[in-house]
């Protein structure tokens, strides 16, 4: 045997096999939660509860998501991102299984809320592409930024009709019991990456030699960074309150389950031309641009589908639409972050900007509900997105793209 035959990468740590297996990770994390707003009737009629009930447990999720991601992410760039992963996997599936089964409110939010908010964190895609943004070389991680948040809204477009379909068939809560097992699938698709299961604290070269405390704290103090974390609460915000509250909204307007399904799936789907532009985008040139733009064009569309009758073609031009422009901040986000930070303390400084996502989910879920159930209608809040989207295009524009001095190396 010759000394090639021993030292060859066997094909499953491959950058392209390591790659698969993180898209495929976002595939199933995303996919899941996108299928939530499918059950927001179905359980609240279930047990008689008021649509806040629902909605706040799910604003709790977007939450606790939030919270723990630079958790998650400390625990990836200390120990490698497989683990905790298949952590994440665990939990998520403990999480879903207690939604099937639980009559009250609390426990529906420790089940709903608490354990798939951390299960969620701890498999998320942010972790998949840390993961990614160590393996791909410099030039080419914007583009693996894309590929990943493209298999994240491939699992939108793959789970938002399924879970829809599995409701109608076989009721919600063994719908919820099939998710839960199709979640343990992250557990095979992560072993890949235990190749890289080890602390990353190595220095990247061009990188400097700091330590997790002064990275965050370098971080908190430098202004662009700030703005990076103030837009981001803005998505948050917008895709949540669609994901929990469109399928009500449609139905309300006498658009079908099964039409709504196809049309939350066509997010997905389009997204996945949005996120994979947005990365090669986001290789080529300016980030922030790009980005301020998406925000902009997001509040037109919304604008546009509000002040036209809801029928199924404006449903599916809209859908189709705001789906290219989806997940397509998260490329170019993270890639902000990497511009002024490096990869080394990746997972960690982008968990906190995440965690500004989720409160603006947290808001934009339960303040739905909250105000659907006072004034039997979402409008206050679909006009509020708009508004938000033309702050976060406002905040994007001043943001240097540039390495933050203490961050280069020496």
């Amino acid at each position: 045997m010759s000394a090639s035959d021993i030292t060859r990468t066997p094909w499953y740590h491959t950058v392209t096999a390591l790659l698969v297996a993180g898209c495929l990770v976002a595939i199933v994390n995303f996919g899941i939660r996108s299928t939530f707003g499918f059950f927001t009737l179905p359980i609240s009629e279930a047990h008689g509860w008021p649509r806040e009930i629902f909605s706040f447990a799910m604003a709790v999720h977007n939450l606790v998501w939030g919270l723990a991601t630079p958790v998650a992410g400390m625990l990836a760039d200390r120990y490698g991102s497989a683990r905790v992963l298949m952590t994440g996997a665990v939990i998520y599936c403990l999480g879903l299984i207690m939604m099937a089964f639980t009559e009250t409110p609390f426990m529906f939010n420790v089940g709903g809320g608490l354990l798939v908010g951390i299960g969620v964190a701890f498999s998320s895609f942010s972790i998949v592409m840390a993961a990614l943004g160590r393996i791909v070389p410099p030039e080419r991680r914007s583009w693996a930024f894309g590929i990943a948040t493209a298999s994240g809204s491939m699992g939108q477009f793959i789970f938002a009709p399924l879970g829809a379909a599995l409701i109608a068939a076989y009721g919600w809560q063994n719908a919820l019991l099939v998710l839960a097992g199709l979640s343990l699938l992250i557990i095979l698709f992560a072993a890949p990456l235990m190749v890289h299961n080890t602390s990353s604290a190595r220095i990247t070269p061009g990188e400097a030699d700091i330590t997790m405390r002064q990275a965050i704290g370098t971080a908190f103090g430098h202004r662009s960074y700030l703005l990076l974390v103030s837009g981001f609460f803005v998505c948050g915000f917008q895709l949540a309150f669609i994901v929990v509250h469109m399928p009500p909204y449609l139905a309300e307007h006498g658009i079908s389950k099964e039409f709504a399904g196809l049309a939350m799936g066509l997010i997905g789907l389009f997204n996945v031309v949005g996120s994979y532009a947005a990365g090669i985008i986001g290789g080529k040139g300016e980030k922030r641009v790009p980005l301020a733009f998406i925000y902009l064009l997001r509040s037109v569309l919304v604008a546009g589908f509000l002040l036209m009758p809801v029928t199924p073609l404006t449903t599916l031009l809209f859908t189709m639409t705001i789906g290219v422009l989806w997940l397509s901040t998260v490329p170019l986000t993270m890639g902000l972050v990497t511009v002024m930070f490096g990869t080394r303390y990746m997972a960690t400084l982008y968990g906190f900007v995440f965690v500004s996502h989720q409160l603006g989910s947290f808001i934009g879920v339960w303040l739905g509900g909250r105000l659907y159930d006072a004034f039997g209608s979402y409008d206050i809040v679909w006009w509020l997105s708009v508004a938000l989207g033309i702050f976060a295009f406002i905040v994007h524009l001043p943001i240097r793209e540039q390495r933050q001095a203490r961050f280069a190396a020496a």
